[in-house]
C-alpha cells in the first residue's frame, strides 16, 4: 500500500510504500536516526569503539560517534547517528483503530448536551505515593495546559480534584460518594513499574465494590499508554501529548454509548 505524500520541503507529493515505513532525516527513507547514551567506560577511543559496536549490535548500519565527552571518572556520554534498518507497517496500524477523532471544547460541549444531558461528574488524583500533580491539574484544572482548558472549564463537566499523594481507596471512597461517572488516574513517578501494581490495585478496588461497570476508569502518564491501560482493566490510557479535549472526548462518548444501551 502507498500514498502520496506532500515532501517535508513543500515540494511535489513522493509515493510513499506505507507498508514499509521507516525514520525519514535528510532523504525520504534514509532511515538516519540520532540517539544518545552513557556507558560505564572511561572516556578515550576504546569507547568511542564501544559505542560503535554497540549501536552495530542494536541493528544500526554505519554507526558514527559525532559527539562524546566524559561525564564524570569512567563514564563517558555519546551521541550518535546510525541507519536504522527495519521498517514498521504502518498501513496494518493505521487500521486497526488507533486513531481517535478528537473532538473541539465546544464540539464537546454540544455532544454531551445531547446526548446525555446532565453534568458528567469526574474526580481524578495522582495516587499511591506519587507527589507529582502536574498531570492531573493539567487535565482537571481551568487553566488546563498550553492554551487547553482542563475539564473544570466545560459546562458539561463536575469535576473533583483530589491532587497527589491520594491512596486508590480514598479516590475511590470520593468518586462512590459524589457519584463519579469516571475516574482519572495519574502517575507521573514510575521507578520499577510502580505504576503498574498501583494502578491495577485501583481496579481491584472498583470491582470489590461492585461499581466497575459503573464508572468509566482511565489513566494516564509519560509511561501509560492505551494498550498498558486496557490490560490493566481500565477503558483508555492517556501517554505523553495528551491535552484535556483528548480525555474529554473519549469520556462523552464513552459514556453516551452507556447511556444508550441501558
Amino acid at each position: 500500500m502507498s500514498s502520496a505524500l506532500p515532501a517535508p520541503s513543500g515540494g511535489p507529493r513522493r509515493e510513499i510504500d506505507l507498508e514499509h515505513v521507516k525514520p525519514y532525516a535528510d532523504h525520504l527513507g534514509d532511515g538516519i536516526v540520532q540517539f544518545s547514551f552513557t556507558l560505564p567506560v572511561p572516556y578515550g577511543l576504546a569507547a568511542r569503539k564501544a559505542a560503535q559496536e554497540l549501536a552495530r549490535k542494536m541493528g544500526f548500519a554505519h554507526p558514527e560517534v559525532v559527539h562524546y565527552q566524559a561525564l564524570t571518572d569512567g563514564y563517558t556520554y555519546f551521541v550518535m547517528f546510525g541507519e536504522c534498518t527495519q521498517t514498521v507497517d504502518y498501513a496494518t496500524l493505521s487500521g486497526e483503530g488507533f486513531e481517535i477523532e478528537y473532538m473541539s471544547e465546544d464540539q464537546i460541549e454540544a455532544f454531551a448536551q445531547e446526548h446525555i444531558g446532565r453534568p458528567i461528574v469526574i474526580v481524578g488524583a495522582a495516587t499511591g505515593t506519587d507527589t507529582h500533580s502536574v498531570g492531573i491539574d493539567a487535565m482537571l484544572n481551568l487553566k488546563g495546559f498550553h492554551g487547553h482548558h482542563g475539564l473544570e472549564g466545560y459546562k458539561a463537566f463536575e469535576t473533583h480534584n483530589l491532587g497527589s499523594q491520594v491512596p486508590n481507596s480514598v479516590l475511590v471512597a470520593k468518586a462512590i460518594e459524589v457519584g463519579a461517572d469516571a475516574i482519572l488516574v495519574s502517575q507521573t513517578v514510575t521507578q520499577q513499574n510502580l505504576h503498574v501494581s498501583n494502578l491495577t490495585e485501583l481496579v481491584e478496588i472498583v470491582e470489590a465494590e461492585g461499581r466497575r461497570g459503573q464508572m468509566i476508569l482511565t489513566c494516564g502518564g509519560p509511561r501509560v499508554s492505551n494498550e498498558l491501560a486496557k490490560e490493566l482493566g481500565y477503558d483508555a490510557g492517556f501517554s505523553k501529548g495528551t491535552y484535556p479535549h483528548h480525555v474529554a472526548s473519549f469520556i462523552v462518548r464513552e459514556l453516551a454509548a452507556r447511556v444508550a444501551a441501558a
